[in-house]
């Protein structure tokens, strides 16, 4: 039985100087069941917090594990069979310590300046309301 990993790395390019953002390797692995596999996640834009989020089918983006600043890591919603480490301000791996087929998702990285865990979008407009469906 082989588990899928797909990680997807998103980059942000500025003006200037030459950034590359926040970069996921490997892009996709297959990995048998009860194997290890990590992935890497590394960003060059100086921010102190990074995280792990899967997202599977169904399902919004589901929080692993975090990190305030390096060396630090906290567990996030869902760390169970997952670790990580921050051996620096550039670099978040997370490991899957024996791959098995819930772990089959598509992962994703990210950085920022500050960190907002909980947090609520509140639009007001001018007009009339709308009618309750």
């Amino acid at each position: 039985v082989k588990v899928k990993l797909l990680s997807r790395h998103r980059s942000s390019f500025s003006t200037g100087a030459v950034h590359a953002g926040v970069t996921q390797d490997p892009r996709f692995q297959v990995v048998r069941t009860g194997q290890k596999a990590t992935l890497t996640c590394t960003q060059d834009l100086g921010h102190d917090c990074m995280y792990w989020y899967r997202q599977d089918l169904g399902h919004g983006l589901r929080l692993i594990h975090y990190s305030f600043a390096a060396p630090d890591t906290e567990k996030g919603d869902i760390p169970e069979g997952y670790s990580v480490s921050r051996p620096s301000t550039e670099d978040f791996p997370l490991t899957l310590e024996s791959a098995n087929r819930s772990q089959t998702s598509v992962y994703f990285c990210a950085s920022s300046y500050s960190t907002s865990l909980q947090g609520h979008l509140l639009s007001v407009q001018k007009g009339k309301a709308a009618p309750c469906l």
